[in-house]
């Protein structure tokens, strides 16, 4: 692994974190880090194994997962955009978004973010990998959770009876 690469890209990570969450007391900021950093290290990890033997078990669901993740992080994001009313950054809503993706699943982008992790984890499934993977999950959980506390004292009632409502990664499921 290139740790000149592994290091800016933390660094990345850390500035992007600390500027869209972390500064403006949005401590989801803090757990998302980790979820980054576990995608960017799996990524340097994998990448050489992206083409690898194509059509084994593996490497089909990875892609599925891959590109599973486009869709919920552009609607998501969009609708953010076009219907939360920001003030400053996307992820500062003032209105509350129900409507599109958002009627089924309260966390569309962090879902993308899982299944972009799985998918990366997937080309190469080491024990290394699978411990990433492992924290993935548990940092894409723990963002939401966290998420969930800054949404319900931001948006009060409307929040607690959205969550009732819809479930946080997978329609009618979880």
């Amino acid at each position: 692994m290139n740790y000149t690469v592994l290091v800016t890209g933390t660094i990345l990570i850390v500035i992007f974190s600390w500027f869209f969450s972390i500064k403006a007391r949005r401590y989801h900021g803090i757990a998302r880090f980790f979820a980054f950093e576990s995608i960017f290290i799996l990524f340097l990890l994998n990448y050489r194994f992206w083409f690898r033997d194509p059509f084994s078990l593996h490497q089909i669901i990875s892609w599925i997962l891959l590109f599973g993740s486009i869709y919920p992080v552009l609607a998501g994001y969009l609708l953010l955009k076009k219907k939360g009313k920001s003030e400053q950054s996307f992820e500062n809503t003032t209105s509350l978004v129900k409507s599109g993706i958002y009627g089924y699943i309260r966390h569309p982008l962090y879902c993308a973010l899982f299944l972009l992790g799985t998918g990366i984890m997937l080309k190469d499934t080491g024990n290394l990998q699978l411990a990433l993977g492992a924290i993935n999950l548990v940092a894409v959980y723990l963002t939401s959770r966290i998420e969930e506390k800054e949404m319900i004292a931001r948006f009060g009632n409307d929040y607690i009876q959205y969550m009732g409502e819809t479930k946080m990664f997978i329609p009618k499921i979880f």
